[in-house]
């Protein structure tokens, strides 16, 4: 069995890709339950920088074109049109991304706290589904744990820089000083609700908060001194304001260019900035064509998050050795998790023929007391546990298990691994799983897929 992830992230897709292949919250407890249709186990993690499929497989090559065809038919985008974005990375790699992405290191803001709890949040929603086995339930267990090490123990998420608090210094670079400001943020999800404390905390002399739940958006208003608005005030809320943050989960933009464009002369030649930092984005591209808006969306803020990161970059080797650390305790989990089967097919193998020549040799030898059939047994025994420790020895030693593994069983005549048979053995007749450079943007038939 192969370990495989693949999947688009900011380093990797625009955001106008990002967006077509996202999974809605709503979405996802159907699509893990589509995936195990696909594969012998899944899960998905979705945010506004990723979207990324983690899932164990019988073959690289096998696995990974399912894995693409899941993306492309859950999404409904052609795969011609993903597959320059895709990221694919296989077993020990896919275990490092998957770390690191817990850690925060491969986040748009580095070490954001954020992060962390969308892989809990992907792990239980797959576990909730039924996609998981005991292979990626340890797998996401060990990234949870590497996670909170590394915001415990290294200063990677010291120095507060988020994706929120980009947006809102973005705000400050365009508009100036905004104690002056009327300010509206649009969703009160936790990147909502942040940008909006941050707001306020920056001065903001008026916020207005919007969102679908309207019970929310009045409790966030009542905390930091607001005023909430119905969404089906939104043409009110862009009106008045002169700075809009909008973080909403709605699949389509709800901020359009007519919309716009039909306020302009209300606003009195006021400017507008919007910045959009959700995925799918709220806005229009075409809003940002207007006369006196300055559109922004979350691929903008990588510029702020670079300038503010000088404390945490300085922690970044530390958390490399953690998943370092982890990397390869899960390596040994997944070694013995190999081998044992091996182990135990050879030690029933061998003392299955310890037991037919004992009682062939002791039929022989009806003569001997009971306590000389003893000694024979226990002769037969050892020999039998000198023979094999050497090979069980090894076995549990080498980093190759696998292929020890096959080996033991083709010389002992044992049955074959789990999917080693011909299905298992095929590959395409251009690919080469051994060569090639993993994270790179191939598909499951490229050189560039590797384990």
């Amino acid at each position: 069995m192969v370990i495989l992830a693949l999947g688009v992230h900011y380093k990797s897709a625009p955001v106008a890709v990002r967006e077509r292949v996202a999974f809605a919250p709503d979405d996802l407890p159907t699509a893990l339950a589509a995936l195990r249709e696909y594969v012998a186990e899944g899960a998905i993690l979705s945010t506004c920088n990723r979207t990324e499929i983690y899932a164990l497989v019988g073959h690289v090559h096998s696995g990974g074109k399912n894995l693409r065809r899941f993306l492309s038919e859950s999404r409904g985008v052609p795969a011609a049109d993903l597959d320059s974005y895709l990221r694919w990375y296989c077993q020990e790699e896919a275990v490092r991304h998957l770390f690191r992405v817990a850690a925060g290191l491969d986040s748009m803001v580095l070490g954001e706290p954020q992060i962390l709890g969308q892989v809990r949040e992907a792990w239980t929603l797959a576990r909730q589904a039924g996609s998981l086995g005991p292979v990626l339930e340890n797998l996401f267990r060990e990234a949870v744990v590497v996670g909170k090490r590394a915001r415990r123990e290294t200063g990677i998420s010291r120095h507060a820089v988020s994706v929120s608090s980009a947006a809102v210094v973005l705000a400050r670079q365009v508009v100036g000083d905004l104690a002056g400001c009327t300010v509206a943020v649009i969703g009160v999800g936790k990147m909502g609700e942040q940008a909006a404390e941050l707001l306020v905390e920056n001065g903001a002399r008026r916020l207005l908060v919007l969102n679908r739940t309207a019970a929310r958006a009045q409790d966030l208003a009542d905390r930091l001194g607001g005023q909430a608005l119905p969404l089906d005030r939104l043409a009110e809320a862009l009106v008045q304001a002169d700075v809009v943050i909008t973080s909403t989960g709605a699949p389509t933009p709800i901020v359009t260019a007519a919309l716009v464009e039909s306020l302009l002369a209300r606003r009195a030649g006021r400017p507008l900035c919007l910045i959009d930092i959700a995925v799918p984005r709220d806005v229009e591209p075409a809003v940002g064509r207007l006369p006196r808006v300055r559109l922004y969306n979350i691929d903008d803020l990588q510029a702020v998050c670079t300038a503010n990161l000088g404390e945490r970059a300085r922690e970044v080797d530390r958390v490399e050795a953690l998943v370092a650390e982890h990397v390869e305790r899960f390596r040994l989990w997944w070694q013995a998790r190999e081998v044992v089967p091996t182990i135990a097919a050879l030690r029933q193998r061998a003392e299955e023929i310890r037991q037919a020549e004992l009682a062939r040799a002791l039929a022989r030898l009806g003569h001997l007391s009971e306590r000389d059939r003893q000694v024979v047994s226990a002769l037969s025994v050892a020999i039998v546990n000198k023979l094999l420790h050497r090979p069980i020895t090894r076995l549990k030693e080498v980093a190759d298990s696998r292929s020890y593994s096959r080996a033991l069983r083709d010389l002992f005549g044992l049955d074959p691994l789990p999917l080693d048979g011909p299905a298992a053995q095929e590959q395409p007749d251009d690919a080469d799983p051994a060569r090639g450079n993993t994270g790179q943007p191939a598909g499951p038939d490229a050189d560039t897929v590797c384990c």
